[in-house]
């Protein structure tokens, strides 16, 4: 008798928290077409001639949660944001080396039209000056500095961001708005001194 996808998933989540890394292994194919949505999400937010591919990004996120030794994972919507947290990281370190390899020739802008204000028109981001924001905005508040990567970067619904990180919707919707009032204004205040 086999278990639905949703129940075998937790099922073998909850075996890899245990230590068996055989299910990490058995997971990658139950979760791969939201894996690879996320990452297609993630890349679509990457400046337009991006060398990096979707299965790429997948598949370094995967090697990255293999290394992990023992890693506590409570649900699907858990998994998907420690993935969405991954893939970021994947791609700030892809873009530093980037950056590196041609000497800081250029800044790659992206469109962070989900942080937009609505109504206004899309700004053009640097990927490196948002990850440095992020970081600021977790110093002072980590909860919504997780709730704009979960959404902005992993693409999570409010839902699965509740699910994620254990607060109601509505206290997400709430940080959600504040969160991307605040980032703006950093990055206005950035983009003014540049």
């Amino acid at each position: 008798m086999s278990l639905e996808p949703s129940k075998q998933v937790s099922e073998l989540l909850l075996h890899w928290g245990n230590g068996d890394r055989k299910a990490l292994e058995a997971i990658l194919p139950l979760m791969y077409d939201e894996l690879r949505r996320l990452a297609r999400y993630h890349l679509r937010q990457q400046r337009p001639n991006h060398t990096l591919q979707t299965t790429a990004l997948v598949h370094e996120a995967y090697l990255r949660l293999a290394q992990e030794e023992k890693l506590e994972v409570e649900s699907r919507a858990h998994f998907l944001g420690i993935a969405a947290q991954l893939m970021r990281w994947i791609l700030v370190d892809y873009e530093r080396n980037r950056r590196a390899a041609k000497r800081g020739a250029g800044v790659t802008r992206l469109t962070l039209d989900d942080v937009a204000v609505p109504g206004s028109p899309g700004q053009d981001v640097d990927i490196l000056a948002l990850d440095e924001a992020l970081d600021r905005l977790a110093k002072m508040d980590p909860k919504q500095s997780q709730i704009i990567e979960l959404r902005y970067f992993g693409g999570l619904s409010i839902e699965d961001t509740s699910e994620f990180l254990g607060i109601s919707p509505a206290t997400v919707k709430r940080s959600w708005a504040s969160a991307r009032a605040w980032l703006l204004r950093e990055m206005s205040r950035r983009e003014a001194r540049v």
